[in-house]
């Protein structure tokens, strides 16, 4: 590695070395001390800098703001109750508060804007003090005999702030895919809560209607056996029976299901599993925003999408950093010996490992073009899917709005039409049984139907990185329970 030094000596050499006396030599040994001690200083107070890029207070704002109450621990952390009644909001905000899964994505994101600050370091390299003693028959002073000198860590070369800067870019954009991870993170935890939480009131509501049916049975029985023993067919009790095992059957389903659908709830909740929810006291959810306006914001605010887009754009400064290897590095230095020489020096390191920079090169180019044409087809493919569930989604609240609109309220009035042709003798008691059969068989599709709506809402939002009341609503509303981490979400501001 070439080396160049610029060193200045003492001009008076007339004395022997060692024998500085007068002034000068007094001069001589404070102006190196000096020098030594401006030295040290001056590397001193650059050692605690960070040539962090623009956009990193940025980062670590949006990361206060989204996991405050993560920096508690579990056990001191004050989890909200839930009451006796809760909405999908309260079961929301407990969940986002107690998941573990969210809050281990929340510190990786807090570790990689860390490592914003570790990549911009300046310098990047060690201080190193050496000092060495001369032993000669030459008659010195002690303090001729001292060498001292202050540089760098040789093991380690000190960059340029060029590159340290491009370093911090690149560690800037891995900080922000991360948050854009735990955003995903966020929505992936809503979707498998509002899901799991809209199966929970379905099956609920299926069990009741459930249990109505085979009361209507039981008393289909008893009709169809008080007419086989009056000389009716034989095979209509056996239908019936066949009929009433089969609805009992469909109950204990219902219930295990309910039993265990609960308890997965409860275990994203960091609750008892056996605890009972009661989602009786919960509204349906309503969609504001046209198709276009869904569309574009998700096509704006996919968090899976812009994770990726963030990783590309660090791929792209990681190979603007890779070409920055052919930049030589210069490793500064000083040192005095005594009062006899005093001198500033560099070492140069040459880019001379050709072969690992082009390969690096190359290596930064292919993973660019990798990130690229992953961002393209993830593109690509949620706006597919995206269209899908919009497509399902559309249908379910179609399928719902028909049962719940026209067939109930129709089934209904057959019913009561029966009840008033029963009450006037001119319908069999076996017909009014039926009748009611017909409604709690259309409330059941009723039910299944919104239930399968509420859970496309769910994939929907998740596909589209926000909240849907705030989607084509101006302006966004604050009480979304989606964009923060807050106790109380009505207070908090709209955030990440």
């Amino acid at each position: 590695m070439p080396a160049f030094a610029s060193a200045a000596s003492r001009p008076d050499a007339s004395p022997p070395a060692g024998r500085l006396r007068g002034p000068r030599g007094g001069l001589t040994v404070r102006r190196s001390i000096f020098l030594t001690a401006l030295g040290l200083a001056a590397l001193a107070g650059v050692a605690g800098c960070a040539l962090v890029p623009d956009g990193t207070d940025e980062e670590r704002a949006n990361l206060r703001a989204a996991g405050a109450l993560y920096d508690q621990p579990l056990e001191q952390r004050t989890l909200p109750d839930l009451p006796a009644s809760p909405t999908w909001q309260e079961v929301l905000r407990r969940a986002f508060l107690a998941n573990g899964d969210l809050e281990a994505s929340y510190f990786e994101w807090k570790a990689a804007v860390q490592r914003v600050e570790i990549a911009s370091a300046y310098p990047n390299s060690n201080l190193e003090f050496g000092y060495s003693y001369m032993f000669s028959a030459e008659k010195m002073k002690a303090f001729d005999r001292q060498t001292f000198s202050l540089g760098f860590d040789p093991s380690m070369n000190f960059l340029i702030p060029t590159k340290v800067r491009q370093q911090g870019r690149v560690a800037l954009d891995d900080a922000r895919a991360a948050g854009e991870r735990f955003r995903a993170a966020k929505f992936d935890t809503q979707r498998r809560v509002l899901s799991l939480w809209a199966e929970l009131r379905m099956l609920e509501s299926r069990r009741q209607v459930q249990h109505e049916q085979v009361r209507l049975n039981r008393l289909s029985i008893d009709a169809v056996r008080a007419r086989a023993q009056a000389g009716g067919v034989q095979r209509d009790l056996l239908r019936a029976e066949a009929s009433l095992r089969t609805q009992e059957n469909g109950l204990r389903n219902t219930e295990s299901e309910l039993s265990a659908t609960r308890a997965i709830l409860n275990g994203l909740l960091v609750r008892d599993p056996a605890v009972a929810i009661d989602t009786t006291g919960d509204s349906a959810r309503t969609i504001a925003a046209t198709d276009d306006q869904i569309l574009a914001a998700a096509v704006e605010l996919n968090p899976e999408i812009a994770a990726i887009a963030r990783q590309t754009e660090g791929r792209a400064d990681a190979l603007e950093l890779a070409r920055m290897q052919w930049i030589p590095d210069i490793n500064p230095s000083f040192m005095f010996t005594g009062n006899v020489s005093q001198a500033l020096g560099a070492t140069v390191m040459l880019p001379t490992t050709i072969a690992r920079i082009r390969g690096g090169i190359r290596e930064a180019e292919a993973m660019l073009r990798a990130g690229e044409a992953m961002l393209r087809q993830t593109r690509t493919d949620r706006a597919a899917t995206l269209v899908a569930t919009l497509v399902a989604l559309r249908n379910n609240e179609r399928q719902a709005a028909l049962f719940e609109g026209s067939l109930v309220p129709l089934a209904e009035r057959v019913l009561q039409n029966t009840r008033q042709a029963y009450a006037a003798g001119t319908a069999m008691y076996i017909d009014l049984l039926d009748a009611q059969g017909i409604v709690l068989d259309t409330r059941l599709v009723a039910i299944e139907a919104r239930s399968a709506r509420d859970k496309r809402l769910a994939e929907l939002e998740s596909l589209m990185g926000t909240d849907i009341e705030a989607v084509g609503a101006s302006p966004v509303p604050a009480s979304s329970p989606i964009h923060q981490m807050t106790p109380d979400p009505k207070e908090a501001p709209h955030g990440r």
